[in-house]
């Protein structure tokens, strides 16, 4: 809940900061916050040094210094061959990058690592290791779609979606400083070359200034342009009929606040969910764990033909789409998450050797890591989508493709878990 209430806070100071003092503030004032986490962390880690308990070592264990030697060594070695083997070979990257390839090469020596792990477990060891590292392997898909709350959704956020703010919102955030003005210049109507000639003449206008030393000009001129190309791109696809007279405003929600929907749809279901496990276990109706799972994996599915409406409401390239589109695919989203996250992380916490824990939470946050790498290798292609609801239904795809090995595996999750006294 913690995490989600700063989650949902701190796109409010990143919109402030990047509205009022620019991007590189923005990062900064990030910065500072995970300074401040870290510091306060620190001072309070006096309270779980009871819990930092050494498990006593197994033979099937490995030393830190093979752990090096067999896998964070080569993690590098493989990264680099990724990074330059294909372009060499192939004359280009295998997966849109030379940065995605040497990630995904990089992963290999880790994944062949947590592979050993059953291999080398023993009897009692090897089904829980087997189940933990299968419902890893799915849960990729998960983070691979939710995670594009970073990028494709955001982008739908800032081209296709109707961001101007009601008049009572829109008083109290102009006050506040927290509101995007788009100006209706008269080049946002112009031909492409007569636009772009006007953007030259202001950057041209802003390098004399900046060899005369006149900050302030600078500035200025700087968030003329800004203003002068986020006001382009937004009035591109707004009907004529919504858009104020030329030289008139719009003040807009930033597209960072979209960023915090998830949180506030985190806080608010919590306690739904909590309270519909409560109701079903009262009734002997409650799922298991790796029902749980794959529930979660077929709605997060589910989100993404939300998003195959919006599409489908509006004329692509004369229309915008409602905020409602996003707030109702975050909801879906978020049920989905709930359903998923947790008890994916209270699952490893309960069928992981006591000695491997820590390890396994780990694996748990490298499918993460991978998700969200896929996320972005996902996203990237969302300009060769002509309909973007196409793009959408691709990722419903890959969920239910997912989903669907999670309930081929339930049968077996359960025996695993019933065998640990598990539920």
């Amino acid at each position: 809940m913690g995490i989600n209430i700063g989650a949902f806070v701190c796109n409010f100071v990143a919109a402030y900061m990047r509205i009022n003092y620019g991007w590189g503030w923005a990062f900064g004032a990030a910065g500072v916050g995970m300074l401040i986490g870290v510091a306060i962390f620190i001072a309070g880690t006096r309270h779980v040094k009871h819990a930092d308990i050494m498990k006593p070592v197994q033979k099937e264990d490995m030393s830190l210094g093979k752990i090096f030697s067999y896998v964070l060594l080569p993690v590098f070695i493989c990264g680099i061959i990724g990074y330059v083997l294909p372009e060499k070979i192939f004359g280009e990257a295998l997966l849109q990058t030379k940065q995605n390839d040497a990630f995904i090469f990089g992963c290999i020596p880790v994944l062949i690592f947590y592979g050993s792990l059953w291999f080398r477990a023993s009897d009692e060891d090897k089904n829980p290791l087997g189940a933990l590292l299968s419902v890893m392997f799915c849960v990729i898909i998960f983070w691979a779609v939710f995670h594009q709350n970073g990028d494709a959704l955001t982008v739908w956020a800032k081209e296709h979606t109707d961001r101007e703010m009601p008049a009572a919102i829109a008083n109290v955030a102009t006050k506040a400083n927290m509101a995007q003005e788009v100006e209706n210049h008269y080049t946002v109507h112009s031909s492409v070359e007569v636009y772009q000639a006007h953007i030259d003449s202001l950057v041209a206008e802003k390098e004399v200034a900046a060899a005369a030393n006149d900050q302030q000009k600078v500035k200025d001129i700087g968030k003329m342009i800004s203003l002068r190309t986020n006001s382009r791109n937004y009035f591109e696809n707004l009907p004529i009929a919504q858009q104020p007279a030329q030289g008139k405003s719009l003040l807009l929600f930033s597209t960072e606040l979209y960023q915090s929907i998830n949180p506030f749809w985190v806080v608010l279901l919590t306690p739904v969910v909590v309270g519909l496990w409560g109701f079903l276990r009262k009734r002997k109706a409650e799922p298991s764990t790796p029902a749980k799972i794959a529930l979660g994996m077929l709605i997060t599915g589910l989100s993404t033909l939300v998003m195959v409406a919006a599409v489908s409401s509006i004329s692509m390239g004369d229309e915008k789409a409602s905020s409602w589109w996003l707030i109702a695919s975050y909801g879906v989203v978020t049920f989905g998450e709930l359903c998923l996250s947790p008890i994916g992380l209270s699952l490893v916490s309960k069928l992981s050797p006591p000695r491997l824990t820590a390890l396994m939470m780990g694996g748990w946050f490298l499918s993460t890591a991978v998700g969200n790498k896929l996320s972005g290798m996902l996203s990237g292609l969302w300009e060769g989508f002509e309909n973007k609801g196409n793009f959408f239904l691709m990722n419903f795809a890959l969920c239910i493709a997912a989903t669907i090995l999670l309930l081929v595996l339930l049968k077996w999750l359960r025996k695993v878990m019933r065998e640990k006294n598990i539920h």
